[in-house]
């Protein structure tokens, strides 16, 4: 009975060689048997899995380690792990005993087909290969393109996924990408500039238009204070005096939250300083009105007091304007608006938390400020002695600023501040538009001889004053000092 069965599975193990050394095709002069077919499948998808598990590696682990960005890794480990699977490929061939060169008949008789029916893929992958090596779409990069946007989430050598705003993900073919525009907001820098329109009505004051949206600007988290924001006066319309506000942004793709936020600031800081937003109208002009409205009627003595009633119980309140601040300092109360403007443009505005400290004495003095709102604390932390209160309109800071000395005092936030601030790269800006003001300064300093005397002997024994600009008389250092200090 042993014997039998011995016999039957001899049997049935001679018949599976056979028909798995039996050769179904030839390639050149190569025959090809089921087994070389079965073995070559197995190890094909053994080198395809470790090709898998090296792209991640390389990815995940080994390249981030080496603090290369998204885009790169990705780009790096789809060439090794095509690269590997390919070498992997031919080695697999080669080694049961297929003949390479014996490919090149095989080749030969498909190039017409692939030339043909293949057309698309080998157009496709080859635009995957130029992706790849040009780095022109990285991974993490946002793109648009036809009317969509999103966020390119992997790039193979076929198609590339991108993932929409709204948490789509889209296949696109590669070669779409290599022949067609695409816009890439991340290409050369992830800061981008927004472009807000705001139309106003005409007889509005430019100035506090500007100041208006400057402010919602600065007040608005996700925007760049450099590059600054700018306000840019578009034309006149048939309804409004049409301006755009320029914010940079690190996250354009964040645009439609950026530009809700700062409609709603914009709205209210018109809204603030009395400024209308018009909507489109047209007049209309009869030249006959009597028709409609018989002469001699009049509104009663009930609708005029009403009017005056209501009129009367609406309080003009206005927030303090930089255009009405920056005159009462002695250095710019002879700017015209236009250069009020040009002013407002330079500064920022810095928001402080209560207790939050601005600068302590022997920090450089690079910038001057206004209070808009709150109260800063003036002190000498050395020997913890409070000097004054500065409210809304009160401004400090602007000796430190023009002539590059250290705080000789302490300011922090007594509550939640805002302040127009301009530091030393604004003034250097505002002299460079108006070369005439450094004599301004120069002249206003002369009137306080004794006070900068005693400045500039500080500042010799803290060895801070360059011996070439040093001068006995304070004027003539002063005028040196801003030459030095702001090429002027």
């Amino acid at each position: 009975m042993s014997s039998t069965i011995a016999r039957l599975w001899q049997t049935i193990i001679n018949l599976i060689n056979q028909i798995s050394n039996t050769s179904i095709l030839t390639i050149g002069n190569e025959p090809i048997t089921i087994f070389a077919i079965i073995n070559i499948l197995v190890t094909l998808v053994i080198v395809l899995i470790f090709s898998r598990l090296l792209k991640n590696f390389l990815k995940y682990r080994l390249l981030r380690k080496l603090n290369i960005d998204e885009g790169n890794r990705q780009a790096i480990a789809t060439i090794v792990s095509y690269s590997f699977s390919t070498i992997g490929f031919l080695i697999i061939l080669q080694t049961n005993g297929f003949d390479i060169a014996s490919l090149t008949v095989l080749a030969g008789g498909l190039g017409v087909g692939i030339g043909l029916g293949l057309q698309s893929i080998t157009k496709n992958f080859t635009s995957g290969l130029t992706l790849l090596v040009e780095r022109k779409l990285r991974v993490g990069d946002f793109v648009q393109f036809d009317g969509m946007d999103g966020y390119v989430q992997e790039i193979s050598l076929r198609s590339t996924l991108i993932r929409t705003r709204r948490g789509g993900s889209v296949v696109v073919p590669n070669s779409h990408l290599v022949e067609n525009i695409i816009l890439n907001w991340n290409y050369e820098s992830p800061t981008n500039r927004i472009h807000i329109p705001v139309g106003v009505e005409y007889g509005s004051d430019p100035v506090l238009v500007t100041e208006a949206l400057l402010k919602a600007a600065y007040m608005e988290p996700s925007v760049s204070s450099e590059p600054p924001p700018k306000v840019i006066f578009i034309g006149f319309g048939a309804s409004s005096l049409d301006f755009e506000l320029w914010v940079w942004v690190s996250r354009v793709d964040l645009e439609p939250h950026i530009t809700s936020s700062l409609n709603f600031l914009i709205e209210y800081h018109l809204r603030q300083y009395n400024i209308t937003i018009p909507f489109p109208q047209q007049d209309l002009w009869l030249k006959n009105p009597e028709v409609l409205y018989p002469i001699g009627r009049r509104k009663s003595e009930a609708q005029d007091f009403l009017e005056i009633t209501q009129k009367a119980a609406i309080p003009e309140s206005k927030p303090l304007a930089l255009r009405d601040l920056l005159p009462q300092v002695t250095y710019f109360e002879n700017f015209t608006e236009l250069e009020l403007r040009q002013l407002i443009e330079v500064g920022c505005r810095r928001r402080l938390r209560e207790a939050q400290v601005l600068f302590r004495e022997g920090d450089p003095g690079d910038g001057f400020y206004i209070v808009l709102s709150g109260t800063v604390e003036v002190y000498v932390e050395k020997i913890n002695k409070h000097l004054t209160n500065l409210g809304p309109g009160k401004f400090f800071g602007e000796l430190s600023l023009m002539l590059g000395i250290p705080r000789t005092a302490s300011v922090r936030a007594v509550e939640e501040t805002i302040l127009f601030a301009i530091n030393h790269k604004g003034f250097e800006k505002l002299l460079q538009q108006h070369p005439e003001l450094s004599e301004v300064i120069v002249q206003e300093f002369a009137k306080h001889q004794e006070e900068l005397s005693e400045r500039q002997k500080q500042l010799r024994e803290m060895g801070l004053v360059d011996a070439a600009e040093d001068d006995k008389n304070p004027v003539v250092w002063v005028r040196k000092r801003l030459k030095n200090l702001f090429g002027v």
